[in-house]
């Protein structure tokens, strides 16, 4: 930190030696935010209808997105990833700073891990099968999008202050663009699936089909505001790699802030709600929020406490997630798990569904330890 007060990234003419530094808290939340993608969600479910017990049907009631308004704990997963991705942007940018590296060739790479997110995602949706109707939006572009606006915000401002007037820009134009700019045949500040200015730009600029009927919950007004919490993660990477704070100031910084935003978002919730399928920017600040909690959490037990080994399941999916999320799309773990365990299933009478499912976690997790360890990584 600067005299000014300023976070700052330091260069290797101020550092003896580059950043080597990993947070295997980081790779513990992303595999656990994985984990409910690949198969935790649909155990819970399958859990609850084997049992019928409360306490099951009450959780499996979060492994839903809510229809529209609301949210519950399944709404978590995307956003959480974008932030981790915006935790590890800091990181590797400096690394490659340090290294002498150019700043139009960190540039360059920022652009094509985009356009390649962007290329995997619309290959995710089918578009090699059934190119001419491609639904170009996805998990995979709108994660593209947002690191780009991210990565590019950190690479040109390098201050913290600069980076935190970045997220607020993103947040209020989302919020004016949602509230305040007329739609052409609803008005102002319409939220609805046919009325929102989502559907107004996704109809308007968005290639390929959509997948509601009138807007896209990954389009164009979606991958914008998507950068709002990938830069939050940068802004608490930055927060991190401060040498002069304690690992416990650090995570009491995130706390209050965690708590900061998600109040925030239940004060303005009635009368700018909290909405994951447009990703209002209250949605964003309550995500946000949850996220630098959990974070927090994580990284005081494994990275400052140093209770780790427990995390080691957990990184061996974190550190292969976008592996695993297109080998589940791309391969039939379901079928595998019945070939190899249907005939414990068909003994174990309502619970068949639960044991394949954790079959094919099992199965999934076996492919990614493998991969672990002959250190074959998936990098875009």
């Amino acid at each position: 930190m600067d005299r000014k007060g300023e976070f700052i990234v330091t260069s290797d003419k101020q550092q003896s030696k580059p950043s080597t530094e990993r947070l295997q808290s980081l790779d513990a939340l992303r595999g656990f935010d994985m984990l409910w993608i690949v198969g935790g969600a649909q155990l819970i479910r399958a859990f609850a209808k084997a049992t019928e017990w409360r306490v099951a049907d009450v959780m499996e009631k979060q492994m839903w997105h809510a229809p529209w308004h609301g949210f519950t704990a399944y709404d978590l997963i995307f956003p959480l990833f974008m932030f981790l991705a915006g935790i590890s942007i800091p990181y590797a940018i400096t690394s490659r700073l340090e290294k002498d590296v150019h700043t139009n060739d960190v540039a360059r790479r920022i652009i094509r891990r985009t356009v390649l997110l962007i290329i995997f995602g619309a290959i995710y949706n089918g578009a090699l099968s059934n190119f001419e109707n491609a639904r170009i939006a996805s998990v995979l572009g709108q994660i593209g999008v947002g690191y780009c606006i991210a990565a590019f915000s950190f690479l040109y401002l390098r201050k913290f202050k600069p980076v935190l007037l970045a997220f607020l820009a993103v947040s209020i134009f989302v919020a004016i663009a949602q509230l305040l700019i007329t739609v052409p045949g609803y008005g102002a500040g319409v939220l609805t699936p046919e009325g929102s200015m989502n559907a107004y730009l996704d109809q308007l600029l968005l290639p390929g089909k959509m997948y509601r009927e009138n807007y896209d919950p990954q389009g164009v007004l979606c991958m914008v505001s998507g950068a709002g919490i990938t830069l939050l993660g940068v802004l608490t990477a930055m927060i991190l790699r401060l040498r002069t704070w304690s690992g416990y100031k650090k995570a009491a910084i995130m706390v209050g802030s965690g708590l900061s935003l998600i109040l925030v978002s239940l004060l303005i919730n009635p009368w700018y709600p909290i909405n994951k399928e447009i990703w209002t920017t209250t949605f964003n600040l309550l995500t946000g929020g949850i996220s630098l909690i959990l974070f927090a959490a994580f990284y005081l037990v494994i990275d400052v406490f140093r209770l780790s080994r427990w995390s080691i399941p957990l990184c061996v999916i974190g550190v292969n997630a976008i592996t695993i999320y297109l080998a589940a799309r791309l391969f039939s773990f379901n079928k595998a798990s019945e070939l190899l365990f249907g005939g414990i299933a068909s003994l174990a009478e309502g619970f068949s569904a639960v044991i394949i499912v954790a079959g094919v976690i099992l199965l999934e997790w076996l492919m990614l330890f493998y991969l672990y360890k002959k250190k074959i990584f998936l990098k875009v």
